[in-house]
């Protein structure tokens, strides 16, 4: 199965936390937290659409003001996704500097800023550039089991962590993934073309299997179309797996109430980005400031069953021992 979706740290391990995920599809990415991001060039930052911030500490956040100076100027909308006071914390970061003259730019830069809640409600405030990057728009909204962003190919689920304040966890869903089987096409005599994208998006939808469904293509004597029903070619032409899932956990301690919630994100992730601060031999240190030790996020990592674990957030201690941190996170 050829992945659409490409993480990676943004940074070493040492610094700051930034996780990047290309789209392999589409010139768009996502970005899972917002430290800082120079080791990013400008054209993959302005593939980024939407940004989630686990909370605000200045590592996980530090980044904001590099990607708002590279976006003035253009017509994009970037949606940044944050724990409760969120929206307030944008709001000061852009009233931060003076926009006397922005009414008279040609295009509207506009942030869109969400506020996750525990109780599975949202707030959403929209600042547009022309208008000195006011509140504006502000909206609250229902989501439904930790759903914070829904499109047709994909999903993304928060988890709220105590890390002496709300640290947001993230899982990048993708749902089920539909490969065609060329040959199977070739025996139905079904051209290729829009209309297999036009299938897959009524598949991602999850449309009722009796739903009719066109295919239309123009051939040498003109446009020629068959009908089918839904479930006629997810049987003959489709081959649908699980999609990919990646899990991204930073800054939480080692409590009950958090590894429960780490693993229920992370079941069967794909890849798991997870902090591992601290050797365990500093784990009072590690209990102190809320975070991680290597072993802990190993453990975790192995009860939620997921394939693969690729650890970050260093303390800077432990320069030169990245070793000893590997190894106490296993295999």
């Amino acid at each position: 199965m050829t992945s659409q979706f490409h993480p990676s740290l943004v940074n070493d391990p040492f610094d700051d936390p930034a996780v990047y995920v290309d789209f392999l599809y589409e010139r768009r990415a996502l970005l899972f937290d917002l430290g800082d991001i120079r080791a990013l060039s400008p054209r993959k930052i302005l593939r980024i659409t939407h940004i989630f911030i686990s909370h605000t500490h200045i590592d996980h956040f530090i980044g904001f003001s590099q990607v708002l100076r590279l976006c003035l100027g253009r017509e994009k909308r970037l949606h940044l996704f944050g724990p409760p006071g969120f929206i307030a914390q944008v709001e000061h970061s852009l009233a931060s500097f003076t926009w006397n003259l922005v009414e008279s730019y040609p295009t509207d830069f506009t942030v869109v800023a969400v506020e996750l809640y525990p109780d599975d409600t949202s707030c959403t405030v929209e600042f547009h550039c022309r208008s000195g990057f006011r509140r504006e728009r502000e909206r609250t909204e229902q989501m439904a089991g930790g759903i914070v962003l829904d499109e047709d190919g994909f999903r993304i689920r928060a988890a709220f962590l105590d890390h002496k304040t709300v640290s947001l966890a993230f899982a990048l869903e993708e749902k089920d993934h539909v490969n065609i089987m060329k040959n199977r096409l070739l025996e139905l005599g079904l051209p290729t073309g829009h209309w297999l994208a036009d299938l897959k998006r009524a598949i991602m939808r999850g449309e009722d299997d009796d739903k009719p469904f066109r295919v239309s293509w123009l051939g040498e004597t003109g446009t020629k179309e068959r009908h089918f029903t839904m479930g006629e070619l997810k049987t003959t032409i489709l081959n649908i797996v699980p999609g990919q899932r990646i899990a991204y956990v930073t800054d939480a301690a080692n409590t009950p109430e958090n590894a429960a919630k780490i693993i229920d994100l992370a079941r069967g992730a794909d890849v798991l980005f997870i902090e591992a601060a601290f050797l365990d031999a500093d784990h009072a240190q590690a209990a102190e400031r809320y975070h991680l030790t290597a072993r802990q996020a190993g453990l975790l990592a192995r009860q939620a069953g997921v394939a693969r674990v690729i650890p970050f957030h260093f303390s800077p201690r432990y320069q030169g021992m990245e070793e000893a941190l590997l190894k106490e996170l296993g295999p």
